[in-house]
C-alpha cells in the first residue's frame, strides 16, 4: 500500500514537513480532526483512509503521504482528544482529589467521543497530549508514599476503570435507543425475570443476598464517585 514504511515508525517521530519545498496543504491536526468529526458523527467504523481524504479535500493517496497507516490515524485521533484535558490548574496537593478530577474529566471526554473506549490504549499513549496528561498525573502522585511502578499501575487502573464504565453507559443509552418503550419499563421486566430465576433456588448466594435486601440502585454519577474511590482506596486507603 503506498506510504506504508518498510519498518516500524512511530508518526510522532516522522517529520510533519521536510525541511525544503512548499509548505504541506494539510496539517496531522487538520487530519485528525477530521477524522474525529467524523467518528464522533457515525462512528469509528465510518472512519477509512478515503472518508477522511474526502473530508479535507484531498485524494486518497495523498493522504498516505501524511498518514502511512490507518494505526496512525488512531493515534493521532485519541491524541487529539487527549488535549481537551484542563492541566492548568496544576498538582492541588491532595493527590486523591487530583486523580478524581482526572477520572472526570476522562469520563466527559469518552462521553463526548464514544469510539474513544474501542481505540484508546497504551498503544496510543505516546504522543504529546497524551505524554503531557500523564506527566501531570505523577506531578499530581508526588505526595503518595509509593514506588514510581505503582503510580503508573494506579494511573493505569484509573483510566481502564474509567473506560469499562463509560462502555457501559454508553451501552446502556444505545440499548434505550433501541427499543420503542422507556429505559424504566426495559429495566422493571429485566430486574422481575432475574428475581424470579434466583428466587427459584438455583442460586443460594443470590438468593441470600436478595433476602438481605440489596442496596438501591443510585444515580450514574454516585455510582462513578464510588467505584473511584474504591480504586484510589486501593493504593492509600483514607484514613
Amino acid at each position: 500500500m503506498a506510504g506504508r514504511p518498510a519498518e516500524p515508525e512511530v508518526i510522532w517521530a516522522r517529520p510533519e514537513r521536510a525541511g525544503r519545498g512548499p509548505k504541506p496543504a494539510y496539517s496531522r491536526a487538520d487530519i485528525a480532526a477530521a477524522a474525529v468529526r467524523i467518528a464522533d458523527a457515525d462512528g469509528l467504523d465510518a472512519v477509512s483512509m478515503r472518508r477522511v481524504a474526502a473530508e479535507i479535500g484531498c485524494g486518497t493517496m495523498s493522504l498516505y503521504n501524511y498518514v502511512p497507516r490507518k494505526e496512525d490515524l488512531y493515534e493521532l485521533m485519541v491524541d487529539l482528544v487527549s488535549g481537551e484535558y484542563d492541566l492548568s490548574r496544576g498538582p492541588s496537593g491532595d493527590w486523591r482529589a487530583d486523580m478524581m478530577d482526572l477520572a472526570r474529566q476522562a469520563r466527559g471526554i469518552m462521553r463526548r467521543h464514544p469510539w474513544v473506549v474501542r481505540v484508546m490504549s497504551t498503544v496510543y499513549a505516546i504522543g504529546p497530549n497524551a505524554l503531557r496528561c500523564l506527566d501531570h498525573c505523577l506531578a499530581c502522585l508526588e505526595g503518595l508514599d509509593v514506588p514510581p511502578g505503582t503510580k503508573m499501575e494506579l494511573f493505569g487502573m484509573i483510566n481502564g476503570s474509567v473506560m469499562v464504565y463509560v462502555a457501559n453507559e454508553l451501552a446502556l443509552a444505545e440499548r434505550a435507543r433501541s427499543v420503542p418503550w422507556s429505559a424504566e419499563r426495559e429495566e422493571a421486566v429485566r430486574g422481575a425475570y432475574m428475581m424470579g430465576q434466583v428466587m427459584a433456588g438455583d442460586y443460594p448466594h443470590l438468593a441470600a443476598l436478595f433476602a438481605e435486601g440489596v442496596a438501591p440502585a443510585d444515580d450514574a454519577e454516585a455510582g462513578f464517585e464510588r467505584l473511584l474511590g474504591r480504586v484510589l482506596d486501593g493504593f492509600a486507603p483514607r484514613g
